[in-house]
């Protein structure tokens, strides 16, 4: 069993010292599990390295490779936490402890002192936004989308910092072009809940109305869910929809795909991406199948604010 230590200096101020968030990405970029990682301290901090490596052994680890968080090789790297290391090999010599370079001069370091500095410029919220996009289009390769399939999904993943909708996001060929027919005839678009509907961008919108009906379900009904009955109700009465959005609520997905089907409507896209644990992927996988448009994402995950950001996407693409 190998695990991976890192060196840090440590500092008298306590919240300093917290970097399990850093241990989360360390995790993630060498795909193994979280308890291979440990971090120890120099000074101020707990645990100390021979505390550290001392856990490590107590849990059968038989290589442990240690390293020094620090910029350079200074006293505490060449001479510091080697002492303390050898001592350890000598109290454990079944224990095989290596000791990697510190970080030294790298060019991804000259990378990060260039985006620290440029972000002194970034202060207001539109720079911030572009600069959001120019991260996502550095770190996540979309290529295999059309543009406007594109547009969407960074739209997505700047609303929700997930780059995993890249990998789960799905559209019927006909979506995108029938939403921007109907938003540019300026049909409306209902919704699931008022956080959808909060999130749509209202500078974005040309005469669009966003509708929402779930206050006009007042009591719990007997059968279903309030959602489910708010757009049940709205598609009896609207008659200028040109865009269904569900971002919370499975039931409402599978009650709009039961009504479209059954009155056979082919002219509004449906975009499915409630978030949840119960029916919220099997509303989705059910919304995939379907011969009408629509926009959703086969995952868990979801949301009003992914759904709203598909919208905004959409009202771009139309102007």
């Amino acid at each position: 069993m190998e695990k991976i230590l890192l060196v840090l200096h440590g500092s008298p101020k306590k919240e300093a010292n917290y970097w399990d968030s850093f241990l989360n990405l360390l995790s993630g970029v060498f795909q193994r599990p979280r308890d291979d990682f440990k971090i120890a301290f120099l000074q101020f901090g707990q645990p100390d390295i021979k505390s550290a490596l001392e856990d490590y052994i107590r849990e059968g680890t038989y290589k442990i490779i240690v390293h020094p968080f620090f910029l350079s090789s200074g006293l505490h790297v060449s001479k510091d936490i080697p002492e303390i290391l050898e001592e350890a090999k000598k109290m454990y010599p079944e224990v095989e402890i290596l000791y990697t370079r510190p970080l030294g001069v790298h060019e991804k370091l000259a990378e990060i002192v260039k985006e620290r500095i440029e972000e002194l410029g970034i202060k207001s919220g539109s720079a911030i936004e572009i600069k959001s996009f120019e991260i996502i289009e550095k770190e996540v390769d979309l290529s295999s989308f059309s543009e406007e399939e594109k547009v969407i999904i960074k739209r997505v993943i700047h609303a929700t910092a997930d780059p995993e909708f890249k990998y789960t996001m799905v559209f019927h060929e006909e979506a995108i072009p029938l939403a921007i027919k109907n938003l540019k005839m300026g049909k409306d678009i209902l919704v699931d809940v008022e956080m959808v509907k909060a999130g749509i961008s209202k500078k974005l919108l040309k005469g669009n109305q966003v509708l929402s009906y779930l206050s006009e379900i007042t009591e719990e009904p007997e059968e279903g869910t309030r959602t489910e009955k708010a757009i049940e109700l709205a598609l009896e009465r609207e008659k200028n929809l040109g865009i269904i959005a569900i971002g919370n609520s499975p039931t409402a997905l599978i009650k709009a795909v039961e009504i479209l089907n059954k009155y056979n409507i082919k002219d509004i896209v449906v975009i499915g991406m409630p978030v949840g644990f119960v029916k919220a992927l099997e509303s989705k996988l059910l919304l995939s199948t379907q011969n009408f448009p629509f926009i959703t994402n086969l995952s868990r995950k979801g949301g009003s604010p992914a759904c709203s950001a598909v919208i905004n996407a959409l009202l771009r693409l139309s102007q």
